[in-house]
């Protein structure tokens, strides 16, 4: 596949709402997402079929239903850094050649989905690691306390190693391995300007939040909570004060 056909796919509206409502790291079904990008379950199910073709999107059947989720880490990975560079790339003017930063996406139009933005600029998921406020203390936590180290390029240190393993949080036996998955790298958050730490790290932190009830999924969404139990959680482990 040319660049351009492989950018054609993104380029659709109905595509790229898709593809984001996927970064929550979960399947959907195509009826969900027709609902969501607000599309006939026709027109979903042939911007689906383009998606899972041109390798963006993986499909999975059980009985009547058809489940699709984002293809990999990689695509995800692509998608957010897509978002971010589209929310801060300077859009010209009309007639003048000039520009001005896009800044946040558009004012919300309800309140429900104010509130939506609101939560996920606190703390969610960014397909499989914790992203928006929580995300980036978390990852500043783990650099400040040295088990993460940006000399020469992220790395968990061995007493990060030390840290997982007392925490009993485990790592793929592959992670950062030629052909496998990064051990660490770094996510730039669309909310916070800034980057969270993504990679098999990342995935293994979030993963263990969830499990451990340290934060809890917000409806259907993207949006997470920190439960009573995770904030003290990441007060004791990682000096995560959180308000």
């Amino acid at each position: 596949m040319t660049l351009a056909a492989f950018a054609a796919l993104l380029a659709d509206p109905t595509r790229a709402a898709f593809c984001t409502a996927l970064l929550d790291g979960r399947a959907w079904t195509a009826g969900e997402l027709a609902r969501h990008a607000r599309v006939a379950p026709s027109t979903a199910s042939e911007h689906l079929s383009r998606l899972i073709a041109g390798g963006l999107l993986a499909e999975e059947r059980q009985g009547r239903h058809r489940y699709v989720r984002l293809a990999g880490p990689s695509v995800a990975t692509l998608i957010e850094d897509l978002t971010a560079f589209a929310e801060t790339t300077p859009a010209p003017g009309p007639g003048t050649g000039t520009g001005r930063v896009n800044g946040p996406a558009a004012a919300p139009r309800t309140l429900g989905e104010a509130t939506r933005l609101s939560a996920e600029a606190r703390a969610r998921t960014c397909y499989d690691h914790l992203a928006g406020r929580l995300g980036v203390a978390v990852s500043d936590a783990l650099i400040a306390g040295g088990l993460v180290t940006e000399d020469g390029g992220l790395a968990v240190t061995e007493r990060g190693r030390d840290w997982l393993a007392a925490q009993a949080i485990e790592l793929p036996p592959r992670a950062g391995h030629r052909g496998g998955r990064p051990l660490v790298r770094s996510c730039l958050d669309w909310t916070e300007r800034r980057s969270h730490l993504g990679g098999a790290l990342g995935a293994a932190l979030c993963r263990a939040a969830l499990d451990r009830a340290w934060v809890e999924r917000i409806g259907s969404g993207r949006a997470l909570r920190v439960t009573p139990d995770g904030g003290r959680a990441l007060r004791e482990l990682l000096g995560v004060e959180l308000p």
